[in-house]
């Protein structure tokens, strides 16, 4: 019995040692004084098509289309297909200029398909670059260029940071999401990229070269289709580079419920990709004898902070009691030096890349947080979500 207890407490600690290990590399590196430019030689612009996929982005739309324009030129085209709308997406997109398609299928619903009926469209006169932006964020000035311009270059998907921004009135909830978000989306990104390392597709603000987009399977009603995308691609052998210098903005859903969606739909799919998805990097990194694709299967492998810290817990309280009641002491010492990696992982994070948007206090909501999110974890297990359901939008500021 004390045997048994003994080998899953250690199974346990090094299972949790592995991704908080790569967490603190990718962090601590991220936090180097190290230029964060990709080295990329900027060429000529490229003929660029914008692909934004809509589904009743009446309110928000707008704001998006007008952080675009300013930023093609005559040769480039914005293509915004509404897809499934019952709203005014379509008409508000092509008052301001944009080329508009619109898609009816109710059987196919997502944003994959969406992006699938887009570039059909637009192969009877292809660009040299796609660029997939939501509908909802705010693209800052320069990035379509700077992201289209290294993806010519290097003939590779390129990813932008796409950040999270908190609403008007915000809760130190919000905070800790945004938090999270950034720790994810830009600091870790930023760690493999100076290691030379690919990263995943986060979602928005994603260059392509024509050739590698077009051979990509995009209609599914995934839930995380884009991560599901760069997966596939980084295999076919065209891993995602990330460009720290290029940013695009989302605005974290105001309402309750809309959070509390959103997070339940990129959790879970990041959870049902972690478990399906990492066996399958590292068989593809033994046969094709490539490290990219293991360092890939590692950062994948990392689940989402707050259940990282929710398992790390409950592990080190087990731990805990069996060396205060059998004198078992390694399992515990393992968790230890995890936790502390964990600890200076998120805090360093923070002090470099939040600490003039994100309050302090943010760190002391950190246990609150975890405790919200709870449920949405035990939903995994017994209710998991596998279909695609679009966030309510509140209306985004360009200002």
């Amino acid at each position: 019995m004390f045997l048994f207890i003994d080998i899953v407490l250690f199974a346990i600690s090094i299972g949790l040692l592995i991704p908080t290990t790569v967490l603190f590399l990718e962090c601590s590196i991220a936090l180097l004084p190290i230029s964060d430019k990709t080295g990329a030689t900027e060429v000529i612009q490229p003929r660029i098509a914008v692909l934004v996929p809509a589904h009743d982005e009446a309110s928000v739309i707008g704001t998006t289309i007008e952080t675009l324009l300013p930023q093609l030129t005559t040769q480039d085209r914005l293509l915004v297909v509404a897809d499934n709308c019952s709203d005014e997406t379509a008409e508000i997109a092509r008052k301001l200029g944009a080329t508009v398609i619109e898609r009816q299928d109710l059987e196919h619903r997502g944003k994959g398909y969406a992006l699938d009926y887009g570039l059909t469209f637009l192969e009877t006169e292809p660009p040299e670059i796609v660029v997939l932006v939501d509908a909802d964020c705010l693209v800052e000035e320069g990035t379509i260029k700077r992201i289209a311009s290294i993806a010519a270059t290097q003939g590779k998907p390129v990813q932008a940071a796409y950040q999270m921004e908190q609403p008007a009135h915000s809760s130190p909830k919000d905070s800790v999401s945004a938090l999270a978000f950034l720790v994810k989306n830009v600091v870790r990104p930023s760690g493999l990229a100076r290691l030379g390392l690919p990263g995943l597709l986060t979602g928005t603000g994603m260059a392509f070269p024509w050739s590698v987009i077009r051979q990509a399977p995009l209609a599914s009603g995934n839930i995380v289709e884009d991560m599901q995308l760069g997966l596939d691609l980084a295999i076919a052998g065209h891993p995602t580079l990330f460009c720290r210098d290029a940013k695009v903005i989302g605005i974290l859903p105001q309402q309750e419920e809309a959070a509390k969606g959103q997070r339940t739909r990129w959790e879970h799919g990041h959870l049902q990709t972690l478990l399906t998805q990492v066996p399958y990097l590292i068989k593809a990194s033994w046969e094709q004898k490539r490290f990219d694709l293991l360092a890939l299967a590692l950062d994948l492998s990392i689940p989402p902070l707050s259940l990282l810290v929710m398992i790390w817990v409950a592990a080190t309280g087990l731990a805990l009691l069996a060396g205060i009641w059998k004198a078992i002491w390694i399992p515990l010492i393992l968790l230890a030096i995890a936790g502390l990696m964990i600890l200076v992982s998120i805090v360093g994070a923070w002090a470099k890349f939040g600490r003039t948007e994100i309050s302090v206090w943010t760190l002391v909501a950190v246990a609150f947080y975890i405790i919200w999110k709870i449920p949405l974890y035990l939903a995994f297990l017994v209710q998991r979500q596998t279909k695609w359901i679009r966030t309510d939008r509140d209306i985004v500021d360009a200002g």
